[in-house]
């Protein structure tokens, strides 16, 4: 295969010698992968690497999910927006004041600040809800009124312009969980019917996009804000993604989703249901967002105490006995419900197993050593001198295992996603779920395996066709030339470390990979043997892309 001028000239035989040729004999050679579900509209800005993301395999990232970003946005609401994203994405609100410049107020000044921006990889943005909403209606949007006929008309406008500027399409969420940091629901949530089509006929004026949208996952019963969502895509003509989660007991409300997906295909629509192809969940500990004794007053009188001062006093007899006969107090993040569910929680090690065997849960081991799941729970926070994690596994391991997951993965209908980058810096770290696909789905899982091409197609064709971006995706004449070379037999995922490279010293999650032997970009290498290289081929994508001629 041969590369010039960021795309492939040549597959087969080359005749002619290039200037710089890996020799890629017993690797693997795939397209770049696409990953739809991030959050990387503040890391896009302060930062020049998109990592975790492009340290596996990600060579294009959509961010504007789940509608929270920041733009458009008017001065005066800074604060509004942050605090949106604070509670939502778990993104310090010291890393957005110190790491954003806000040069921008509309969302075709935030693109041109992007494209303003040397990075790894490329990036394709959303119009997110929440940040339009606030813009057209101020304080009348934070609290959620109804939107006049006067706010529709002013949507449907700068929806339409959004999309004539580049925006991929529109991001909206009607997710319980998804709060402000200051306890609130988002602006977009309860928006009316009225509201969605206003906005799907902007985008429409303009020539389409890609609707994506987060329901009630907590709910169960996803039919009526599905209903909304899909019958303005038919109204409209536009294709519509969703996050689509598997309750881990209970009844299987998935099913009366996909159900309505395959109703809504069959009369003409474009619906794809996003899945994560493990559990979805968190990772918790003393240095993390959350751990089980976050909400507990007896802790929080220590919470502060750098870790090895804390571990010394959680290790003393009477701190031990006073917190563990304690109880929790006062509210925290919507996820810290999850901190004691004993059942579905695991300790993480290194290499990290994302499926687990239940006996190794919280409330198992507990059982087995003849304590309480708070007192085994204790324990493990205690190991590594403080620094273990607990993975908690929320969704998609019903039955505890992922072969539901497995069943979906393989439809045509569901598409993977819910990387998350850019978010979540204290409690979860999923960005590394292409390794994942390779390692366990193609490689280490017993049953129900995928081959290495079933996996490769739905790490790049797959969430390229579904975002509209027919460039890429593909290793043809003409494609865009985002490529791995990947050692797959040493093809390693490892253990989330805390780095505090965040604007004003914030933490974060990040994880590594062994195996990558080349990452490239528009015919540039952004990283050799996982250590990345000084180029910075990314660019921002400005709408849907056709695919290449011929």
């Amino acid at each position: 295969m041969a590369v010039r001028d960021g795309l492939i000239c040549e597959v087969g035989v080359v005749g002619s010698s290039g200037a710089r040729e890996i020799d890629a004999t017993g690797l693997l050679v795939t397209p770049g992968f696409v990953d739809l579900h991030t959050h990387y509209d503040g890391q896009a800005i302060w930062s020049d690497r998109m990592t975790p993301s492009s340290a596996h395999g990600v060579t294009t990232a959509v961010m504007g999910n789940c509608g929270v970003g920041f733009a458009p946005c008017r001065a005066e609401d800074h604060e509004t927006l942050v605090d949106v994203m604070a509670g939502v994405e778990d993104i310090p609100g010291v890393v957005m004041v110190d790491g954003l410049p806000w040069t921008w107020e509309t969302f075709p000044e935030f693109l041109d600040e992007l494209d303003g921006r040397s990075r790894d990889i490329d990036v394709a943005a959303f119009l997110p809800h929440s940040p339009l909403r606030v813009y057209v209606m101020g304080q009348r949007g934070v609290e959620r009124e109804a939107a006049t006929a006067e706010d529709l008309a002013l949507m449907r406008k700068l929806a339409a312009e959004a999309i004539q500027v580049g925006a991929l399409g529109f991001a909206s969420s009607q997710l319980t969980l998804h709060k402000s940091e200051s306890g609130h629901p988002i602006p977009s949530y309860g928006a009316a019917h009225a509201e969605f089509e206003a906005i799907a006929q902007g985008i429409k004026d303009s020539g389409g996009g890609l609707l994506q949208f987060v329901p009630d996952l907590v709910a169960g019963d996803y039919e009526p804000a599905l209903k909304t969502v899909f019958d303005v895509a038919e109204d409209v003509g536009l294709p519509v993604t969703f996050t689509l989660a598997i309750g881990n007991a209970g009844d299987p409300f998935f099913v009366n989703a996909l159900t309505m997906v395959e109703k809504a295909n069959s009369a003409g629509g474009d619906i794809s249901a996003q899945i994560f192809p493990r559990p979805i969940g968190l990772v918790i500990g003393l240095e993390l967002s959350g751990n089980p004794f976050i909400l507990y007053p007896s802790y929080r009188e220590i919470a502060h105490l750098p870790l090895a001062e804390r571990v010394a006093e959680m290790r003393k007899t009477e701190v031990r006995e006073r917190i563990l006969a304690d109880k929790p107090a006062g509210d925290g993040h919507p996820l810290m419900f999850a901190t004691q569910a004993w059942n579905w929680m695991f300790p993480l090690g290194d290499p990290p197993n994302y499926e687990p065997d239940p006996s190794q849960s919280i409330a198992a081991r507990a059982e087995a050593r003849g304590v309480s799941p708070l007192e085994e729970a204790y324990d493990r926070v205690l190991d590594d001198d403080g620094h273990a994690m607990l993975l908690i596994t929320l969704a998609n391991f019903r039955n505890a295992s992922l072969d539901t997951v497995a069943e979906l993965i393989r439809r045509d209908d569901v598409v993977l996603g819910l990387g998350d980058g850019g978010a979540h810096y204290g409690m979860i770290c999923d960005a590394s779920f292409p390794t994942y696909m390779l390692v366990h789905w193609a490689r280490d899982r017993a049953s129900g395996r995928l081959t290495v091409a079933e996996a490769i197609h739905e790490l790049t064709s797959a969430p390229a066709r579904v975002a509209g971006l027919f460039d890429r995706g593909r290793i043809a004449v003409g494609y865009k030339a985002d490529l791995n070379i990947i050692d797959h037999a040493a093809l390693t995922l490892h253990k989330p470390v805390i780095a505090h490279d965040l604007p004003a010293g914030g933490r974060r999650l990040d994880q590594t990979a062994d195996g990558y032997v080349a990452t490239i970009v528009s015919g540039e290498l952004i990283a050799e043997n996982g250590v990345p290289t000084d180029s910075r081929p990314g660019k921002l994508i400005r709408g849907r892309q056709p695919a290449p001629l011929g």
